[in-house]
């Protein structure tokens, strides 16, 4: 099945409370634009995150409000800052690592939150059910063009709002020599 590839760039999920700390009391988000699964949206607004050798200038806030925060870099990111978090999905935060965010409003030393998202495909009941896959199933995603490339243990990732994506970082989208989007061959 060919399927549509992002580059998920470095960004942060903020709990209600951080955000208070980080923009104000009673702040609330301006959208700047959707995302491709449904509810998710980019902000307007960025911090400054800071770690042990250096820092990421605005990093771009996504919504809606999370329960936790959390941080997603490229391991590229992570080298810059001196941390070393460890490859998780999404929401998952067991053994992640902290940093310093910077905010208009305020600073906060994160304790954990921050991890290298695990490559994963997005998608609803009824695509899942077509192709015989199931939630935190792995597959393998085929990538064609100059670079191309099999990336493994692509998490699927099954929920009634999720519109049919993979989602790679920056670092894996450099290897495949993907900019922005691109189709790839999901395989099973």
């Amino acid at each position: 099945m060919k399927v549509l590839i992002e580059v998920s760039a470095r960004h942060v999920h903020l709990s209600q409370k951080d955000l208070e700390k980080l923009f104000g009391k009673g702040f609330l988000y301006k959208k700047l634009k959707d995302l491709s699964q449904t509810g998710e949206f980019a902000t307007k607004h960025t911090v400054d995150l800071a770690g042990p050798k250096g820092k990421l200038l605005k990093v771009r806030v996504l919504g809606p409000i999370r329960s936790h925060t959390q941080i997603e870099l490229a391991k590229t990111d992570a080298y810059k800052l001196g941390i070393t978090p460890p490859v998780l999905e999404s929401g998952h935060l067991r053994g992640s690592v902290g940093c310093e965010i910077k905010g208009p409003k305020g600073k906060i030393k994160l304790k954990s939150g921050v991890i290298l998202a695990e490559r994963h495909f997005h998608c609803d009941p009824k695509t899942a059910e077509k192709l015989g896959i199931k939630n935190n199933q792995f597959v393998k995603m085929k990538i064609l063009g100059p670079r191309a490339l099999v990336f493994d243990k692509v998490v699927v990732r099954v929920a009634p709002n999720f519109n049919p994506t993979v989602h790679l970082d920056t670092d894996e989208g450099n290897a495949a020599g993907i900019e922005g989007t691109a189709m790839g061959e999901l395989i099973i």
